[in-house]
């Protein structure tokens, strides 16, 4: 199975700026580790990080078919992004949004998320180990769809024999 995780404007900044609100660590340090316990699950991972709306837009569509799950931090355009969010909702597949500062302890306009409601999950406020959260998380989603989809199956097989 497969999770794509879609990283929003300035992230590519992370451990240069505001240092105090996000912490110092680098994308780089947390895809690390992202990726070392998708591969001791069985998981596979692909990163994508972009500072264009657009961008960020066309790799969630593509994950149509190509993925079984999303985390996303959209950042900046969390609370904006009406393009985003239709796209999340547009590919209806599992997606958390994830965030390293608590957006509801910050200014008045960070406190919205356009896509947390097309989202199946939110986790804010936990610094880089929220993305740790959001796998674990999302590995656990999936494997009770999958055996749900395998159920069914076994389900569908005696019902035919």
């Amino acid at each position: 199975m497969k999770i794509v995780v879609i990283q929003g404007p300035n992230l590519n900044m992370l451990s240069h700026r505001e240092q105090t609100i996000y912490g110092g660590m680098k994308l780089e340090e947390i895809h690390s580790q992202m990726e070392t316990v998708a591969k001791q699950n069985g998981f596979e991972i692909e990163f994508f990080q972009s500072n264009l709306e657009g961008e960020i837009v066309d790799r969630i569509q593509e994950c149509l078919g190509d993925a079984d799950g999303i985390i996303i931090n959209p950042a900046a355009y969390t609370h904006t992004s009406i393009a985003i969010r239709d796209a999340i909702s547009a590919v209806a597949l599992p997606a958390i949004e994830v965030h390293i500062s608590n957006i509801y302890r910050r200014e008045e306009f960070r406190q919205k998320s356009m896509t947390a409601a097309v989202c199946t999950g939110q986790i804010s406020g936990f610094g880089p180990f929220g993305y740790h959260l959001a796998m674990i998380s999302m590995m656990q989603m999936l494997g009770e769809l999958d055996a749900l989809r395998k159920a069914q199956a076994a389900q569908q097989h005696v019902t035919k024999a």
